[in-house]
C-alpha cells in the first residue's frame, strides 16, 4: 500500500506544477459553464411562445357567437391565432410548415350554432404531422365548448333562470377556470403561490455538469503526460527492477488521477451549488454516486491514454479527441433530448450521456437516489472496461 500511495504523491505533485492542471480543471470549466449558462438563457428570452401557429379567417365576424369561438381560440394554452384575409395564402402558409393548421369560420356560422343543424368549420391540417394533430385537436375542443355552453345556456334559458345571454357567458367564464388543473413543473421551477407566475429554471443546469464531465477529460492530457515522461525518463524501468509490482505501479498512477479529477468535481460543484444556485444537495447521495463513479471512470480512461500513449504529443492529441467526440455525442455541449432516438442511442454508447444523465436527473427532474443507480453502474462498468485495458496493454508494453 505505501508503494502506491508514494507513487501518487509523486504524481500528484508533478501535475499541480503544471499551469495547464488548473487551466483544464478549474478556469476553463468555469469560463465555459457561464459561457453556455448565458447561451442558453439567451435562447429561452427569444422564444416568448411556444405555442403553435394557426391561421384565422373569420367570415361570420358580425355574430356574437363566432366571436365568442375566436375567443376561446385566442385564450388557448396551445396554439396561438394569427388572422389572415384570404384563403389562398392561409393554404399556402399551412403547406410551407409556417402554420401548424387554420381554421376559417364561415359565414353564418354563429347563427347556426343555435339551430338543429350547424354550420361547420373549415380545418386545414396535416393530421400526419404531430403538429397539425395537436392543433386540430385543440380547434375541435374550442368548438365542442362553445356548442356545449351554448345548450347549457339554451337550458338555463328556457326554464326562467336567467337570459341566455347572461347563462352563456357564466357557461363560457366557467370552461375558462375549470375545478381541476394539470400543471408540468421541473424540478428547479419553484411552487408558487395561486396568481404567481413560476420561478423559471436554472439555465446552468445543462452547462455547469457538461462543462465539468468536459473539462475533466481535457485536463487528462497532462495526468497522460505525466505516466510518458516516466517511461521516457526510465523511471518506470527502474522501478520495474524494485519490490514494487506492476499492479501497484498502475494503481499508483489511478489514485493520482482520480484524486485529482475528484477534487476538480468538488470544487466545481461547490461552484454550482453556492454561486449558480444549482441544487447540488437536493440529494447529495446521489450527487457523491454519480461524482465518485464519473470520476473513477474518466481516470481510468486517463490512466489508458497514459499507457498507450509513446509521447507527450501524443498524449495531448489522444485527450483532445476523445473530449470533443465524448462531449459532443455525449451531450455536453447540446442536450440529447433535443437531438433524435437515433443519436441518443449512439450518445449513451459513451460515458459522459450516462454521467449527463445522472447529474440531469438530479438538478433538473429532481429525482433522487435510485434515479442514479443505472447511471452509476454504467460509469463504474466503463471504469472497469478501461482499467483492464489499461492493465492488459501496461503488461504488453512492460514486458517488451
Amino acid at each position: 500500500m505505501l508503494p502506491i500511495l508514494d507513487l501518487a504523491s509523486k504524481d500528484l505533485l508533478q501535475m499541480l506544477r503544471d499551469r495547464k492542471t488548473f487551466l483544464f480543471l478549474l478556469l476553463m470549466p468555469v469560463a465555459f459553464t457561464l459561457l453556455f449558462g448565458f447561451i442558453f438563457n439567451g435562447a429561452a428570452q427569444t422564444d416568448t411562445d411556444a405555442r403553435l401557429p394557426v391561421g384565422l379567417l373569420n367570415r361570420d365576424q358580425a355574430a356574437p357567437l363566432s366571436l365568442g369561438l375566436e375567443s376561446l381560440l385566442s385564450s388557448s394554452n396551445v396554439i396561438r391565432l394569427e388572422s389572415y384575409e384570404d384563403v389562398t395564402a392561409l393554404e399556402e402558409a399551412v403547406i410551407d410548415q409556417s402554420l401548424a393548421a387554420a381554421v376559417i369560420i364561415p359565414a353564418g356560422y354563429g347563427d347556426s350554432l343555435q339551430s338543429n343543424l350547424p354550420l361547420k368549420l373549415t380545418v386545414i391540417a396535416d393530421p400526419a404531422v404531430p403538429a397539425g394533430l395537436s392543433a386540430q385537436t385543440e380547434i375541435s375542443v374550442a368548438a365542442s365548448r362553445l356548442n356545449r355552453a351554448i345548450h347549457t345556456a339554451q337550458v338555463i334559458a328556457s326554464q326562467g333562470r336567467a337570459s341566455f345571454d347572461a347563462a352563456l357567458h357564466d357557461a363560457l367564464t366557467a370552461w375558462q377556470d375549470p375545478p381541476v388543473h394539470l400543471a408540468l413543473t421541473q424540478s428547479q421551477t419553484t411552487l408558487a403561490e395561486p396568481g404567481e407566475p413560476p420561478a423559471p429554471a436554472n439555465n446552468f443546469a445543462h452547462s455547469s455538469p457538461g462543462m465539468i464531465l468536459q473539462f475533466a477529460i481535457a485536463g487528462l492530457l497532462t495526468c497522460a503526460q505525466v505516466i510518458v515522461s516516466e517511461r521516457k525518463n526510465r523511471c518506470l524501468q527502474r522501478l520495474l527492477t524494485t519490490a514494487t509490482s506492476r499492479v501497484q505501479i498502475l494503481l499508483g498512477h489511478y489514485l493520482s488521477i482520480f484524486l485529482l479529477i475528484f477534487s476538480q468535481f468538488a470544487i466545481l460543484i461547490l461552484f454550482g451549488q453556492f454561486v449558480l444556485k444549482l441544487d447540488y444537495f437536493a440529494h447529495p447521495l446521489a450527487t457523491l454516486l454519480i461524482a465518485l463513479t464519473a470520476a473513477l471512470c474518466i481516470s481510468a480512461l486517463g490512466l489508458l491514454i497514459g499507457v498507450l500513449s509513446k509521447s507527450e504529443e501524443q498524449a495531448v492529441t489522444y485527450a483532445l479527441i476523445c473530449m470533443f467526440i465524448l462531449a459532443g455525442v455525449g451531450g455536453a455541449w447540446v442536450p440529447l433530448e433535443f437531438t433524435g432516438s437515433t443519436f441518443q442511442t449512439i450518445g449513451h454508447l459513451t460515458p459522459l450521456a450516462w454521467a449527463m444523465d445522472g447529474f440531469k436527473n438530479i438538478l433538473v427532474r429532481g429525482l433522487g437516489l435510485t434515479s442514479v443507480l443505472l447511471p452509476a453502474a454504467a460509469l463504474l462498468g466503463y471504469a472497469i472496461l478501461f482499467l483492464g485495458l489499461s492493465t492488459w496493454r501496461f503488461h504488453r508494453s512492460a514486458s517488451a
